[in-house]
């Protein structure tokens, strides 16, 4: 149902009340716009139709023209369930971002039973009254009827330019406040917003991360690799007059061994799994990828306020600085260039003290007033004073300065009041008051945040990770100063411009820091090599956000640093960011496990059966055999995104060359196990072709499940107990393939006895290949 008129002439001192709420929200419907939701066949569908399956198919549609109906049902079965078993655990994951997605929605403040509260935006409802701010999504259409707002459209329009908005004018769901403040009336939800959607925090990034980059890298490379081995079987097999048909069978089955069929879906299922357990430690992930970019991060850039500090700020000192002003003046004008309605922690601060000093019984009618913005530095209140304008100002001490054009003597005396109060920590505001054209200096007004208790213990534990901490903080260098003393994070200050830029390595502290300073620093230290983490509540934090790897908005965020962010804090302080790193840390290890075991199982596989073909001259592994190989490998190494992993003590990066190298190693190592006991156990057996196609199959099978318990931890094999669903899968792939060999299902027969033997002698390769772990991990740098 549309909107109509009856929404409108809500009593904007009360707002509506919570029965008349209810009772819209049943009739319009919450204000979010339904998804399209895929049915769940073509869900299922979706997973015959990629480049795998279309590979298995052609080997299908082969063995039928071959007349092996028998085999092609086989594989078409193990078709089948490779492709519900992916559907599952895609499914899986969707469910952990779903409820991820539940706990990101954008919040409103609104009026509701003559009261201000924040609600969920989606239980918003024609005519409520809905007041936005600087750093706000607009949650739904308004019509504004007080103060004015500069809108950031572009997403919405493709317009660059902002909008300025004021009483009168329309703001639509899914702009972005730039600067100001202003209420409005709800005219629209839901799909009924002008551009037919709401503003909603999630933006799952479809780019790739750098782990994804260089998975897919890797396998481009294994790709090329077999593709030359095609080649060469194909060159073998018209040269000896293999029969054609076979070979291509043959040649085919060689390229999707190459191929990570469970890639995609073990990695979402990795990083979704992370993100539920981030999410019930107070960190929120916005887009996956973050999740594994904070493994690599050894450079955090924190915000101090509120993230380091308390964000509990007092009055630590007041100092007048002009003839006929007293401490009462200096703090009876920061006041007046304060206001209760911004909630800004600096003029509470303010207000408390003077107002207990009754400093404002007597305050002149106010005529407007300028909240505290990001591009001035300053807030300022208009009074009527004998008929005529009277300003109040306070703001950075380098912007108030200038206003009062100070000469070279009460520059210094400013910049010396601000050096002694800012000395012990605290945060300096200079204090002016005047008409507009002849603002004069009164003082100084100090304001103190102590650091949280726990901040200096975190920076402790992130620097034993790997991870640097700096801080950027927009006050002065003695403040920035004593503050990072206090924190253990050293006490070379800088600001974040020219040499301060170009020599960003030798920072500690970053002092006077305007919020777009935030991103040219995150620049800077990227240029040097570092994958950088930086923390931010505010609206123009939101460009250092997205820039940084790992942009982390912190409890007190606008929904725009949010939505710009990779993770959301839910608690002060920084034990999220040690968390993500943590959890961020053990992604990469089960990918990494991923990743190795892959490129080691490539190269085993289809070097085993390309040199097979050439030292027998026949086929050593049906295309049945193959599939099914490839099969149950992947069963047994899905389940490494839930492995329980010991997390790596530095930050970690990829190197496709040390990884390729090392899996290298492993597999001529492999190799000559699995063609010594191929060829022992095919004449001291007496094996037949058939039956020497399953001690194949067998060898391959089993070297695997030894290879992924082996990569899988640096220490010995047995110093970490494998997950729960690990140990399962591995247990019942091993029981399936040794009575499908001992039985003859699928396969020829061969002796229990030789079965029993293998598993014996795979036990103790294992072991042999533990020990030449220990050298082969630190010579390839693999953790």
């Amino acid at each position: 149902m549309t909107p109509s008129a009856e929404t409108t002439g809500t009593d904007r001192s009360r707002g509506l009340s919570t029965q008349e709420a209810d009772a819209r929200r049943a009739r319009y419907g919450p204000n979010a716009v339904a998804e399209a939701k895929v049915p769940l066949w073509r869900q299922l569908l979706a997973k015959f139709w990629a480049p795998v399956p279309w590979m298995l198919e052609a080997v299908i549609l082969l063995q039928l023209l071959l007349g092996r109906h028998v085999e092609a049902a086989v594989i078409a079965a193990l078709l089948v369930f490779n492709a519900g078993v992916a559907f599952l655990q895609e499914r899986r994951a969707r469910d952990a971002l779903a409820l991820l997605r539940r706990q990101l929605h954008v919040t409103a403040r609104v009026l509701r039973d003559a009261q201000w509260q924040r609600i969920a935006a989606e239980d918003l409802v024609p005519g409520d009254i809905v007041h936005v701010r600087a750093g706000d999504i607009v949650p739904a259409d308004l019509l504004l009827f007080d103060g004015a707002v500069t809108l950031d459209q572009s997403a919405l329009t493709g317009e660059s330019l902002p909008v300025e908005a004021g009483a009168g004018n329309p703001a639509y769901a899914g702009s972005v406040v730039r600067q100001g403040e202003a209420s409005g009336e709800v005219t629209g939800t839901g799909a009924h917003t002008y551009f037919g959607r709401t503003a909603e925090l999630v933006r799952t990034a479809s780019a790739p991360s750098h782990m994804q980059r260089t998975i897919f890298a890797i396998v481009q490379r294994l790709v090329l690799f077999d593709s030359l081995l095609v080649g060469l079987v194909l060159i073998y097999a018209l040269r000896h007059r293999l029969p054609l048909l076979e070979s291509a069978e043959f040649a085919l089955m060689l390229l999707v061994a190459s191929v990570p069929v469970a890639l995609p879906a073990t990695y979402t299922l990795a990083t979704a799994l992370a993100s539920l357990v981030l999410s019930r430690k107070g960190v929120l992930v916005t887009r996956l990828p973050a999740v594994e970019e904070a493994a690599a991060m050894d450079t955090l850039v924190s915000d101090k306020t509120g993230t380091l500090t308390q964000n509990t700020l007092t009055l630590a000192g007041v100092k007048p600085l002009a003839p006929e002003a007293d401490e009462a003046a200096v703090l009876r004008a920061a006041a007046l260039a304060s206001d209760d309605a911004t909630q800004d922690p600096l003029d509470l601060a303010i207000l408390v003290p003077a107002r207990a000093r009754g400093l404002l019984r007597d305050a002149p009618p106010r005529a407007d007033f300028h909240p505290f913005d990001p591009t001035t530095r300053r807030s300022e209140g208009i009074y009527t004073v004998a008929g005529r304008a009277w300003h109040a100002v306070k703001g950075a001490a380098n912007v108030i300065g200038p206003l009062c054009r100070l000469d070279a003597a009460g520059q210094a005396a400013l910049e010396a009041a601000e050096r002694q109060l800012g000395a012990s920590g605290a945060r300096v505001l200079a204090v002016a008051a005047g008409e507009a054209q002849d603002l004069r200096l009164l003082g100084v007004v100090g304001l103190a945040d102590p650091p949280r208790a726990d901040a200096a213990d975190l920076i402790a534990r992130l620097r034993t990770l790997g991870v640097r901490v700096h801080m950027a903080t927009g006050d002065a260098l003695e403040t920035a100063r004593a503050i990072g003393a206090q924190l253990g994070l050293g006490e070379r200050v800088c600001e974040a411009r020219g040499a301060g830029l170009r020599d960003v390595e030798s920072c500690d502290l970053f002092a006077r820091v305007l919020p777009e300073d935030k991103h040219a620093i995150v620049q800077a230290l990227q240029q040097r090599g570092h994958v950088t983490g930086m923390t931010g509540d505010g609206v123009n934090d939101a460009p250092a956000l997205r820039q940084a790897e790992l942009g982390v908005a912190v409890a007190s965020a606008t929904d725009v640093a949010k939505a710009a962010a990779g993770v959301v804090l839910t608690e002060p302080g920084l034990a999220g960011v040690l968390t993500v790193v943590r959890e961020g840390r053990e992604v990469h290890r089960r990918m990494l496990t991923y990743t190795l075991n892959k490129v080691l199982k490539t190269f085993e596989i289809v070097v085993f059966l390309t040199l097979g073909l050439w030292l027998t001259g026949g086929f050593v592994m049906s295309s049945t055999l193959i599939v099914l190989l490839l099969f149950t490998n992947d069963f047994v190494t899905m389940t490494i995104a839930g492995d329980r992993v010991q997390p790596a003590p530095r930050p970690q990066r990829w190197r496709v060359g040390a990884l390729v190298g090392a899996a290298f190693v492993f597999a001529a190592l492999c190799l000559v196990f699995s063609f010594g006991f191929y060829w022992w156990g095919r004449t001291a057996w007496g094996l037949d072709p058939a039956q020497a196609q399953t001690l194949a199959f067998l060898i391959l099978v089993f070297t695997n499940q030894a290879n992924v318990y082996v990569l899988r931890c640096d220490g010995p094999l047995w110093s970490l107990a494998p997950g729960r669903w690990m140990l399962r899968a591995s247990l019942a792939d091993v029981v399936a393939v040794t009575l499908l060999a001992g039985l003859g299902l699928l396969m020829a027969a061969v002796p229990w006895t030789l079965v029993g033997v293998l598993l014996g002698a795979t036990l103790g390769f294992a072991l042999i290949l533990d020990q030449v772990k220990r050298f082969v991990f630190p010579r390839f740098a693999i953790v």
